[in-house]
């Protein structure tokens, strides 16, 4: 229900302006980055368009919102990319779903995922369906690029814009649902909307891998121990070498939050469970070294994706992020 998304009091009100003065348009496209939670939006939207209690907000008992919130609605179709695209196939089996009538009358209501991705031929074949949909219809298209569909497609159908969501907005609903401080803070700088930081704060490893790239941050800056030991034991004797993309994310917001202690922003601090040590470790070095770091992690999650080995791609970068870092004094 629209009551329960977080943020987007935009599309909220646009959307429930819509229902309440019985002002639908047939088709709409809901644009804006991944994980700003269009998809939880245009459920909520059509279980108020389907309610039979509710008006601007669906009352979440009636028999058509428990067919909704089970997945079961004969009456939605919600389609996503077959592999890379969206194809004719599946919006011809849209259209032939579609050529019966809703048993209750209501208009029916179609999803499209990333519909930015179907091909052509499933986009033009999409247009004529909505110039001459077989029965009453919705039809809500979800994209991170809307721009990319087709111009006749954007022409006929109503925008409606999306921003990302505000990471202290998420960090407040995930404290609220009991996800360690710790771990709420991180996962909100590093997923994209409130489902895939609950997913991933979820994850067992995910704590793991906080706590290995806390040490070797430490140790990378002089404070005892051997980096490239640590490695080897905490990340691939440990079973956690299929997350090293993930290791060098965190590495990225573990120097951006020495950047943050040089400017005094504690307000913006990421790990600020560690913020003894970050205070006292930002000074020694200058804000371009630190930045540096930052390069070096982006550079290895490329060689990663260019199938580097991934023991040698951590051990070659904390070989230059301990040239970068002085000793501790």
């Amino acid at each position: 229900m629209f009551k329960e998304i977080a943020g987007q009091e935009g599309p909220k009100r646009l959307l429930q302006n819509g229902l309440r003065h019985n002002r639908i348009s047939h088709a709409y496209i809901f644009n804006g980055p991944p994980g700003s939670g269009q998809m939880e939006m245009a459920l909520a939207f059509v279980q108020a368009l389907f309610c039979t209690n509710g008006t601007e907000e669906a009352c979440g008992t009636c028999l058509e919102c428990r067919k909704l919130l089970h997945g079961n609605h004969p009456d939605l179709q919600i389609i996503s990319p077959d592999g890379a695209n969206i194809k004719i196939d599946q919006i011809r089996e849209l259209q032939r779903i579609f050529s019966y009538r809703s048993e209750n009358g209501n208009p029916k209501a179609y999803i499209i995922d990333q519909a930015d991705k179907m091909n052509v031929q499933a986009a033009n074949s999409l247009l004529k369906f909505l110039e001459e949909p077989p029965s009453p219809a919705v039809a809500i298209l979800l994209s991170s690029n809307g721009k990319a569909l087709l111009p006749t497609i954007q022409s006929r159908a109503q925008w409606v814009a999306f921003s990302a969501l505000d990471p202290m907005l998420m960090l407040q609903k995930l404290s609220d649902e009991g996800v360690p401080d710790a771990i709420a803070r991180t996962v909100v700088h590093l997923a994209a909307g409130l489902p895939a930081c609950r997913e991933l704060a979820g994850q067992n490893w995910f704590a793991e891998i906080r706590n290995v790239v806390l040490q070797l941050g430490k140790e990378s800056a002089g404070r005892g121990g051997s980096p490239l030991i640590t490695a080897q034991q905490s990340v691939f004797k440990a079973g956690l070498g299929d997350h090293l993309e993930m290791i060098f994310d965190l590495f990225h917001l573990w120097f951006k939050d020495m950047l943050q202690a040089q400017a005094n922003r504690h307000d913006r601090i990421v790990f600020i469970d560690e913020w003894e040590f970050i205070s006292k470790t930002a000074g020694t070095r200058s804000a371009g070294a630190w930045v540096s770091c930052m390069a070096f992690a982006a550079e290895s999650k490329k060689k990663l994706r260019y199938n580097m080995n991934g023991q040698l791609c951590l051990e070659q970068f904390l070989l230059n992020v301990g040239h970068a870092v002085p000793a501790w004094n």
